[in-house]
């Protein structure tokens, strides 16, 4: 690549991070976020050990099945709690309890206390921590306006992902190197309580939330539903399966990997681990500079064959510095999957079930990862160590091959979807929106031609949608008389919707025009859900009925 291209790349790299930073809320969010993942990380590592010196490998995958059943059973529900509250309080909610479950497994083991409560503590720790997830990945969209401000928050995310991911496992590996697994878990509750410190007395600007949501439990089958009708996400949710399953049974191949395979010792396992940060890291920096926000879907594809074709390479060639490397590029694939995965099920998904889709993606994710650690233990004891790591490494290089078209379908419609919102954006009124509220506008267009002098609707009309002018110009007639010539990049159609009434002026096609329509349900819901918007939509109405200079019975051109 020549240097202006380079440059071009590092440009597009440091914004991505410039814009996370300027935004106090996104920053706030972003830090609590990484404060999670290293306690996670560290969490997995120093139980793992823990669970390995009380029973060995079927002990650490028994334990990684025990802390995710129940987490992937309370995820969803969790998550449709998560939609109808406020989603900032609930991160810090989730930190502290982390916090004070993890001090009480710290004096369990100081004290030489009893491994079932240890483990009972972990089960209750990880039902909570699986929350963090859904609800960060649900919030960070509503501060975004564009795919590609998404996406780069998103690449900020994985970063700092990666990061815990190293700092995490390296952090868990130089206390256990000095034989403490109680220094690991206290490590673990003051990064749990800075986390919920950070995010502490955050305030978000989010939608209504309706009573005609429904109840709880019908919100819990609501996040299914939405999956299930939605050919793209079925497709995201079963190649997420295959690589939480691969997740899942590293967590037992590190061990086995480290101990048996290359002599590496316990503290080996936190350097392993570390090594898939350490390539989390590198993966998050090439998607900076290289994904950005489009061809997603195929780059997704890509992370979710790389966590599993590593094990394969390492099955045939195992040895120390061919593992660490190979333990790098699953951390690469992993920023690649985070990168893909959160933004496009954040554009795909509701904003008003968001949560609950992510909770869903946490649930099929916990259940995937403790199929995949049992699994591995199984196959590890059935089979040798070499034939296991290639029979999961497998998986997911073959699902992708299987999925491949449509995940370049996805990126098509991405591409369309693009074009959509960069017209709404076009449009004042919409400007306090979010991204997700453009998302869901942007789903409902539906495009019109209108040739010259053809009347767009008439004065007098029922108001069943709005029109947004891509090419073309028309012309705003009250009782017969010319009000204002309006073109592309702005709506008509919006006041009768706003105030509830007939058409008050007629519209014309000066021009042959291309419009897209917007159905007034869709319309009104969305632009009257937000208080920001509310406010700006009836400036909006205001200034028009000033511009127009309205009949006494109020007609202006809408």
């Amino acid at each position: 690549m020549r240097g202006d291209g380079w440059r071009r790349r590092l440009r597009a790299a440091g914004h991505s991070f410039v814009a996370s930073a300027r935004n106090p809320a996104v920053r706030r969010i972003q830090l609590g976020f990484l404060g999670a993942c290293t306690a996670e990380w560290t969490f997995t590592v120093v139980l793992s050990v823990y669970a390995f010196n009380q029973g060995g490998a079927e002990a650490v995958g028994l334990v990684s099945l025990l802390r995710m059943l129940p987490s992937a059973a309370l995820a969803p529900f969790a998550s449709a709690v998560a939609d109808r509250w406020r989603r900032d309080l609930v991160l810090t909610l989730v930190s502290s309890i982390r916090c004070l479950t993890t001090v009480g497994i710290t004096l369990i083991v100081a004290n030489g206390g009893s491994p079932v409560a240890v483990y009972a503590l972990a089960i209750f720790s990880t039902a909570s921590a699986l929350l963090y997830r859904p609800v960060n990945s649900a919030l960070l969209p509503l501060l975004c306006r564009t795919p590609a401000e998404l996406a780069s928050a998103n690449i900020v995310r994985g970063l700092l992902d990666s990061v815990s991911t190293l700092v995490g496992p390296a952090l868990a590996a130089g206390l256990l190197a000095g034989g403490s697994t109680s220094a690991g878990f206290l490590a673990v509750a003051v990064i749990s309580a800075l986390s919920a410190l950070v995010t502490l007395g955050l305030t978000v600007e989010e939608p209504e939330r309706r009573a005609s949501s429904g109840s709880v439990a019908s919100g819990l089958l609501r996040g299914l539903q939405v999956m299930l009708r939605t050919p793209q996400l079925r497709v995201m949710f079963v190649l997420l399966a295959a690589q939480t399953l691969t997740r899942g049974a590293l967590s037992v191949f590190s061990v086995l990997v480290a101990v048996n395979l290359l002599g590496m010792g316990e503290p080996g396992v936190g350097t392993l681990t570390a090594a898939v940060g350490a390539g989390a890291v590198i993966g998050s920096l090439f998607a900076s500079m290289f994904v950005g926000s489009r061809r997603l879907a195929a780059w997704f594809g890509t992370g979710v064959a790389t966590w599993g074709a590593p094990l394969l390479l390492l099955a045939a060639n195992p040895n120390e510095p061919a593992a660490l490397l190979l333990f790098a590029l699953i951390g690469v694939g992993n920023a690649l999957v985070d990168v893909g995965v959160f933004t496009l099920i954040a554009r795909l998904a509701p904003e008003r079930v968001l949560a609950r889709v992510f909770g869903l993606l946490e649930s099929v994710g916990g259940l995937a990862v403790g199929g995949g650690s049992v699994l591995a233990a199984w196959l590890a004891s059935a089979t040798s160590l070499r034939e296991s790591l290639a029979l999961i490494g497998a998986i997911g290089p073959a699902l992708v091959l299987i999925c491949w078209f449509p995940l370049r379908r996805l990126d098509d419609m991405m591409r369309a979807r693009d074009e959509d919102l960069g017209l709404l954006q076009r449009v004042a009124v919409f400007d306090p929106l979010p991204l997700p509220a453009l998302e869901q506008l942007a789903a409902g267009l539906r495009p019109r031609h209108v040739p010259a002098g053809e009347t767009v609707y008439q004065q007098g009309d029922a108001a069943d949608g709005c029109f947004v002018i891509e090419n073309g110009t028309a012309d705003v007639l009250g009782d017969g008389q010319p009000i204002a010539r309006v073109g592309p990049g702005e709506l008509v159609g919006e006041i009768a919707l706003l105030r509830q009434v007939p058409r008050t002026a007629t519209v014309r096609a000066a021009t042959d025009m291309d419009v897209r329509l917007l159905d007034a349900d869709r319309f009104v819901c969305v632009v009257t859900g937000w208080e920001t918007s509310r406010e700006v939509s009836r400036d909006h109405v205001d200034q028009l009925l000033d511009r127009f200079s309205p009949r006494d019975d109020g007609s202006v051109a809408g």
